[in-house]
């Protein structure tokens, strides 16, 4: 029997709703249930036509990151995929995802880090590329890392374990949750964190397809949570409560 998946898209100041709902569409594993949350920001116009067509949630407060793994837990399938606001995967992620969960469960993402300590600096490979694994740095197999980002598959039931422990009510709403569901996962968990494969030959595999087109710019919370080093703050939150680096497991 096929699994069954629901994907969770948010927005806030992009409009690639309508393209990610069209990459969705097409996905070879078919997709049961589309739930978008918008963060609303006034005078931006946002596309009605489609989000109408969706499970929608229009707030008119910038909740942030954290709530759409709320939102999550009205799915009522298998597995649970969200997706940032500028990721576009490849018609065959979802299947990828699935395929991948037999042989190596736990939480999949679309690219995945190696951390050189709890400061956010990452690794460098003997090649000296950086440990960003998936659609920037292609691996032909799974990759265990120590985070993901840009898209989380998980089976529907880690979502008991995302929400296991609430992140002190001074953390940022903005950054953060990415580390900590790798570190829920960990603690709670026998599960890991992979990259599923990402070929090089074969795009349609990938998390993401316009990453450095749609993820470089001004809006994204990267570029300016690693600036402020929110995301440090709370990864040295994390590792100071017992989340483990891969560099220390091994």
């Amino acid at each position: 029997m096929n699994k069954t998946v629901t994907v969770i898209l948010n927005g806030y100041k992009r409009n690639h709703l309508k393209e990610q709902v069209e990459s969705i569409s097409k996905q070879t594993h078919p997709v049961q249930e589309i739930f978008y949350w918008q963060n609303t920001v006034d005078g931006f116009a946002y596309d009605e036509d489609t989000y109408c067509k969706l499970n929608s949630v229009l707030s008119n407060y910038n909740y942030g990151v954290w709530a759409r793994f709320a939102y999550a837990l009205n799915a009522r399938t298998d597995y649970v995929c969200v997706i940032d606001d500028d990721t576009i995967p490849g018609n065959r992620w979802i299947e990828n995802c699935v395929n991948t969960y037999e042989t190596h469960p736990g939480l999949l993402g679309g690219i995945g880090l190696w951390f050189k300590n709890k400061n956010y600096e990452l690794e460098f490979l003997p090649n000296g590329e950086v440990a960003k694994f998936g659609w920037q740095l292609n691996n032909e197999d799974p990759v265990q890392v120590d985070i993901v980002g840009h898209s989380w598959f998980f089976s529907r039931d880690l979502l008991s374990v995302f929400w296991r422990e609430i992140p002190d009510k001074s953390w940022s709403m903005l950054c953060g949750e990415d580390i900590h569901f790798s570190h829920m996962i960990q603690k709670y968990t026998n599960l890991k964190t992979w990259v599923p494969a990402h070929p090089p030959n074969d795009r349609s595999m990938w998390s993401s397809l316009k990453a450095l087109e749609y993820g470089g710019d001004h809006l994204a919370t990267a570029n300016t949570t690693v600036q402020t080093g929110e995301m440090a703050k709370y990864l040295s939150y994390c590792v100071d409560n017992g989340f483990k680096l891969l560099k220390d497991l091994k």
